[in-house]
């Protein structure tokens, strides 16, 4: 009996050491530990497993150095591990120069120290599919790195891929030094006729008259769009409709629109990962995130070009349709260097975002801190967010945006013309009005910005429950509420530069408990509309609110109470 227990045991550890050896997680694995503290509940995010077969690039012919195109050896590496059920792909050091790599199931592209993958600039290497892109189905060029319908795929290394981005972007005048924009010039393409622009082409420049943002909702078939293909430029990395993907140590840079953009994928990490666009790139975002499942992004870098962390799910109609979800999502312990936000919501969510945590970021001058933007047509509910101990510095416009009017350009353009444009009147609420609530806010330092908060809902859909505790703050401006319901400011402490700290429109069930501000104005809180009450001002002892407060005359009476 003792002998027949000794070889079940014996066989039991052959069976388990021979799973070992065929099949490995691409890197840590994640356990209970990772999701303490989180204030929903989250299932344990899914690792890729790779099986244990490798192959290097070189064995099937590729050429460091840049000049040789190595998209055959790149493909046959690929095969070569794929029909062996996977395994990973090992890209030495070296510039190694490719068109558009089609990634497979149970792959992982490891990219040694040292080694720079520099795709083609040759746009006829990138034909177009059918895709998404800012929210909307529609046609672009394949992605440089392109995959869809896949299982566990990943990108392991400290390698660098470079998606020569500078080929395909249009680039605007005020952004650049003069040095750069003469040189610029000097590489082709054309300038618009205020010559404050340059397109890579003529093509290019008169497609984008007719494009909303990005994207040619007028054009119908992929022969339309095939007459303006250098106008679609492709994210650096698209993987679609997939689970378990794994970003793991590479820089990605220099992307011809987005950078890393996943799509509907169920168990995503990205963690320990450079995401670095020049600053001057058009639509330059880091990191897209859209209708994905389950979600950690962690211990990463940012230095972009537009927007860094981004969640979304799809755009107006079609985002609706898809009726996919961001959801379950975990942002912890990044640095974004430069973006127009930190991190951001929207404005393409028109299948939802809900149960996300963010905590122990760093925004060092970014556009925005936290983003949060929709707009009229889009539809979709905001919900259940949970930020913490966020550290701010040196914020241009608003550290924390909530703009329900966002038009499609940044802060600093938006403000720089003037403002959002808004009009206080209420229209129907229907499938396509926008909803953001519940959204806690906590342990937020802003060390300088322009505008320390900015809370702008809808007349007829107003921002819901959203709370700020634990709030340090130095800037230029203080608070603007409008169409908010449910909002608490507590335990605040606020270097305003302004007489005015606080400018308050038809805001209801709004509570300030444990607020101080160096503002000595009668003015220093003001309240205005019709629709204005149930507003309780709690003094602190540093603070007596009722000798700082002016209510309107359109305020209801007894709507303000002290």
């Amino acid at each position: 009996m003792k002998n027949k227990s000794k070889n079940f045991l014996f066989a039991a550890f052959v069976v388990m050491l021979s799973s070992w050896s065929q099949n490995s997680v691409a890197q840590n694995s994640n356990s209970n530990a990772n999701y303490e503290g989180i204030e929903f509940k989250m299932a344990i995010i899914k690792e890729p497993v790779i099986p244990n077969n490798s192959v290097n690039i070189k064995e099937f012919g590729a050429i460091s150095g840049g000049d040789v195109l190595n998209t055959e050896a790149f493909a046959k590496a690929i095969d070569a591990v794929s029909k062996k059920g996977g395994g990973k792909v090992i890209i030495p050091p070296g510039i190694w120069l490719t068109g558009p790599i089609i990634l497979k199931s149970n792959l992982e592209l490891h990219a040694e120290v040292g080694a720079l993958v520099k795709f083609s600039p040759d746009k006829s290497l990138y034909p177009l599919v059918e895709t998404s892109f800012e929210g909307l189905n529609t046609w672009r060029c394949i992605s440089p790195l392109y995959g869809k319908n896949l299982e566990n795929v990943a990108f392991t290394g400290k390698g660098v891929w470079d998606g020569s981005g500078e080929v395909w972007r249009q680039v605007k005048k005020s952004k650049m030094t003069e040095s750069q924009w003469k040189k610029i010039i000097a590489s082709g393409g054309v300038l618009n006729e205020s010559k404050t622009s340059w397109y890579p082409s003529e093509v290019f420049m008169n497609a984008s008259k007719g494009a909303d943002q990005n994207v040619r909702l007028d054009l119908k078939t992929k022969e339309d769009f095939e007459k303006i293909h250098d106008f679609l430029r492709p994210v650096l990395v698209s993987i679609q409709n997939s689970k378990r993907v794994l970003f793991d140590g590479p820089v990605f840079q220099n992307s011809p629109a987005w950078n890393i953009h996943p799509l509907m994928i169920e168990d995503l990490i990205v963690r320990n990962v450079s995401v670095r666009n020049p600053w001057f790139s058009q639509n330059g975002d880091g990191l897209d995130v859209e209708s994905c499942k389950n979600v950690l992004v962690e211990n990463s870098s940012f230095d972009v070009g537009d927007d860094a962390i981004c969640i979304k799910s799809g755009k107006d109609k079609d985002g609706r349709d898809r009726a996919v979800p961001c959801e379950n999502i975990i942002i912890r312990n990044n640095i974004v260097y430069h973006g127009h936000g930190g991190v951001t919501v929207g404005s393409e969510m028109s299948s939802g975002v809900k149960n996300m945590h963010v905590s122990n970021c760093t925004f060092m001058g970014t556009d925005v801190g936290l983003r949060f933007k929709s707009n009229r047509g889009r539809g979709g509910v905001v919900e259940n967010i949970f930020i913490s101990d966020i550290f701010m510095t040196d914020i241009p416009s608003q550290a924390i945006s909530f703009n329900l009017y966002y038009g499609g350009k940044s802060i600093a353009e938006t403000l720089e013309e003037g403002g959002t444009p808004v009009v206080n009147k209420s229209v129907p609420v229907d499938e396509k009005t926008p909803q953001f609530k519940n959204i806690s806010m906590k342990n937020i330092t802003i060390a300088g910005a322009n505008q320390a908060v900015f809370l702008q809902g809808l007349p007829e859909m107003n921002l819901e429950n959203i709370e700020i505790s634990n709030l340090k703050a130095k800037a230029d401006k203080g608070f603007t509420i409008v169409d908010a319901n449910g909002i608490k400011i507590t335990n605040a402490n606020l270097d305003i530069k302004d007489s005015a700290i606080f400018d308050v429109y038809n805001v209801k069930n709004m509570s300030l408990k444990n607020v101080d501000f160096n503002s000595t104005s009668p003015k220093a809180v003001t309240i205005n509309g019709a629709a204005s009450e149930k507003i309780q001002l709690t003094s602190s002892s540093n603070t007596d609110l009722s000798k700082k407060t002016f209510i309107g005359k359109s305020v209801p009476k007894g709507a303000v109470k002290f």
